[in-house]
């Protein structure tokens, strides 16, 4: 392990993009992740890529899936509002079924909402983020230097089953600091023949489309897509786990929330009270695995969220509505704390011991 430098977590995202081996950034500045741009922008022309600030998030997405299209790791990142403007960029690339990485450090909404961090995007990301049947690898980081980690592990998930990666970090994510070691071991890119990079003659054109005219191919298109989404579910999911094997009260949280459970679960041991934490990792797919697990012994969940309410409804699915499940929240850019969710586990504990 290399030694550790300071980072906030924007700048982590950034640098181990690099890492990534992406050469591509086009981004437009919004808070809370301008400082990724900000960092391209200075980085990248160093090391022979391409920053460009485009004239809008629509622009930027767009040029996304251009780059995407000659088989080459690229990325673009926005907060809340900006993602919104990218939905029917981030359709087309996944109707092209095109590699990429996008970045959204969520800010409080809907609409322009404030600049405080959130978490009201899961509903957008973990259901596809624009029209059509289709799923995103949604990557959920709780640490600075997880940031890091899963945009290498981003670009190799997207590189892997042609689709777009996101990591779906709160503000606090990305304007934190911490210690980072960006000794990360990175996969190199693998072969893309279908990309579009000239054929020299020595081969037929490559074509990236999302148009299908012809309602059974596009069926069939659609069904295939569907069959790698459920390789993805099998083999990609990613969670941990904390005190959860005697738990009687779980809490499931990610980012922020779930660094803020962690020290609930630890105080409400000392009271006696028998709580753990499910952090999923990977949002979509969601790791259903353990909640199911757990519902055999718990007495009831607790969905820790900066919004209000979304995940919750994957805890309920998941636990088979084995037990109850309960919310514990803020919204507009509030971050429950510790005595907050520890008074939550405390009720429907039905009291301290």
């Amino acid at each position: 392990m290399s030694d550790k430098i300071l980072m906030k977590g924007n700048e982590a995202i950034a640098e181990a993009a690099i890492i990534a081996g992406c050469r591509h950034y086009f981004g437009y500045p919004i808070t809370p992740q301008t400082e990724i741009a900000a960092y391209m922008a200075k980085k990248m022309p160093k090391i022979g890529g391409t920053f460009l600030q485009a004239e809008s998030e629509i622009a930027a997405i767009n040029m996304v899936y251009g780059v995407a299209s000659a088989g080459k790791r690229v990325m673009t990142s926005s907060s809340s509002p900006g993602v919104s403007l990218k939905g029917e960029g981030l359709s087309y690339l996944a109707g092209s079924d095109l590699p990429s990485l996008i970045v959204n450090v969520q800010r409080g909404g809907p609409g322009l909402g404030g600049i405080q961090p959130s978490q009201s995007d899961y509903f957008q990301s973990t259901r596809g983020g624009g029209h059509g049947d289709y799923h995103m690898i949604v990557l959920a980081p709780a640490s600075v230097q997880e940031m890091a980690e899963l945009t290498v592990k981003g670009f190799e998930l997207a590189d892997t089953y042609r689709m777009t990666s996101m990591i779906l970090a709160d503000g606090t994510m990305g304007q934190m600091m911490e210690p980072v070691s960006l000794d990360i071991d990175v996969k190199p890119a693998p072969e893309k023949p279908w990309a579009t990079t000239g054929t020299q003659m020595a081969r037929e054109h490559n074509i990236v489309n999302s148009l299908s005219l012809v309602p059974e191919e596009l069926e069939e298109l659609n069904f295939k897509r569907y069959d790698r989404y459920k390789v993805i579910e099998e083999n990609e999911t990613m969670f941990e786990e904390y005190k959860v094997e005697d738990a009687d009260i779980v809490l499931a949280a990610f980012g922020i929330a779930a660094r803020v459970s962690k020290n609930a679960v630890d105080e409400a041991r000392k009271m006696g009270i028998k709580a753990g934490l499910i952090r999923p990792i990977t949002l979509w797919p969601f790791p259903k695995a353990p909640f199911k697990a757990a519902a055999e012994h718990a007495k009831a969940f607790i969905s820790v969220e900066l919004n209000m309410g979304q995940m919750i409804e994957d805890v309920i699915l998941a636990t088979e509505s084995k037990c109850p499940v309960t919310l514990c929240n803020r919204a507009g850019g509030m971050i429950p704390d510790p005595k907050q969710v520890l008074n939550s586990i405390i009720e429907i504990n039905g009291g301290a011991k």
